[in-house]
């Protein structure tokens, strides 16, 4: 088993590599709550849309797409709200967003297991749907700057890792692993900030 992985990580492409790279760059920079995790995440899911489909993970394919859209709306959203980059920005779920945030994952979930179990020939259909689901609810937390967004993107990874060492990506594999680390610094970092900006 660790033979296979070690053969795939050196066969890696090129273009998995700079997806890799840009995609530590973009949670790097969100942990630190700036505005760059925009650009970075933008070259990273763009390249990944291509690699995940040809690895036939699908949903995964399209939670990129889902990912580059929200990654334009949040560059969007920063700029249209000046010093939506600083702590004041960040806000906690009230009952209203988690209400959305659980339709979000319950809904994306059933469509997507659907799609992909009527229209391709995945073998992963219910997992795949579920890692895509989640991170939709996550990157739609991201963008309003709730905190509750790692949650969810960490949720999404946990489930993620395995199933892409078992789709011959182990490059991403680890990647994700990097990402789930960073992510769990970054909800401790926003939650500090959150907490500070509130004795100002």
């Amino acid at each position: 088993m660790i033979q296979q992985i070690y053969q795939q990580l050196i066969q890696t492409s090129i273009m998995e590599n700079i997806a890799v790279l840009m995609g530590i760059v973009s949670v790097v920079l969100a942990k630190q709550n700036h505005v760059g995790l925009y650009p970075s995440g933008i070259i990273s899911t763009g390249l990944f849309i291509y690699i995940m489909a040809s690895a036939g993970l699908y949903a995964e394919s399209a939670l990129n797409g889902y990912y580059l859209f929200m990654s334009g709306y949040g560059w969007w959203l920063w700029h249209r709200n000046k010093g939506s980059h600083n702590a004041r920005a960040i806000s906690k779920n009230s009952k209203n967003d988690w209400l959305i945030t659980i339709a979000i994952v319950i809904v994306g979930w059933l469509i997507l297991y659907y799609l992909l179990k009527r229209f391709t020939t995945s073998d992963v259909a219910a997992w795949d749907a579920l890692v895509s689901a989640t991170a939709w609810a996550g990157m739609w937390l991201l963008a309003k700057h709730k905190i509750e967004n790692w949650l969810l993107l960490n949720i999404s990874n946990i489930i993620a890792i395995p199933l892409l060492v078992y789709k011959g990506i182990p490059l991403t594999s680890l990647l994700t692993i990097v990402l789930f680390i960073i992510a769990i610094f970054g909800y401790f970092r926003w939650k500090k900030l959150y907490e500070i900006s509130r004795t100002l």
